[in-house]
């Protein structure tokens, strides 16, 4: 498929997890895609498995949770025809154990990350007459997690940016959707089950799978072919909506 031959797309947090199958998938694609990573080395790692791929990449050192890091990053790409939110981090914990600097640390790069991006790349859009920006959300804006107190209040923002972006540009061809997936089984959850549940292991992650009615984790690959989708022409008339993919969670549990 080559739905983004001659195309400029920005995937942040895309060295690694569900950021680095969406990186390969465009690039598999024909996408030019610039990868914003705070460890520029996982970025530089991914664009090295692009070489065969139709398309290529480019690596940029860059935290999202500032202004000038992403303005800068994006002042040296001539123009934008997606955007796709990726980066992210994890808080745990409820309200009563999430500390007012747990709150800032997740917010500076869930939410600000988020808006900073979106600022960024919606000027360049504008002028080229359209684009897609396709958020990841989850399934923690739309259900009540336990002991995600934090996470689930950035998650939420996202969702709620998502729409709001979507409605001020729809007139002038910028569509705004996101994804809210469930667990999705990236080194993040390897590292996590190493670290908290070294002397049981296998069983935490099968507890972690059967969260999901339909018996395990998503994989990366699969969040990666929706955001294709999405963000491709053959989405054309779908904005300001959210994609549940999560195993049936949402509805089935």
């Amino acid at each position: 498929m080559n739905r983004y031959l001659n195309k400029n797309v920005i995937v942040t947090g895309g060295g690694a997890g569900i950021g680095r199958a969406i990186s390969r998938r465009l690039a598999q694609e024909g996408a030019q895609v610039h990868i914003f990573e705070r460890d520029v080395a996982l970025a530089n790692e991914v664009i090295a498995e692009l070489e065969d791929f139709p398309g290529s990449g480019v690596a940029y050192e860059v935290d999202v949770s500032s202004d000038k890091s992403v303005q800068a990053a994006i002042s040296r790409i001539d123009s934008v025809d997606v955007l796709i939110n990726n980066a992210g981090i994890a808080s745990i914990g409820n309200v009563e154990a999430t500390t007012s600097e747990e709150m800032d640390r997740v917010y500076r790069v869930n939410v600000k990350g988020v808006f900073h991006c979106i600022q960024g790349v919606v000027p360049k859009m504008r002028k080229q007459g359209g684009g897609a920006i396709l958020n990841l959300a989850s399934i923690a804006s739309r259900l009540g997690i336990a002991d995600r107190f934090a996470y689930s209040m950035t998650k939420g923002a996202v969702f709620a940016m998502t729409l709001s972006v979507a409605k001020d540009y729809v007139k002038e061809g910028i569509r705004c959707n996101c994804i809210c997936p469930a667990r999705v089984h990236t080194p993040f959850v390897d590292t996590y089950l190493k670290e908290h549940y070294a002397d049981r292991k296998e069983a935490a992650f099968k507890e972690l799978s059967d969260y999901q009615p339909i018996g395990r984790m998503g994989e990366p690959e699969e969040i990666a072919s929706l955001a294709a989708f999405l963000c491709s022409s053959e989405a054309s008339f779908i904005t300001a909506s959210a994609y549940d993919i999560d195993g049936g969670v949402t509805n089935l549990r």
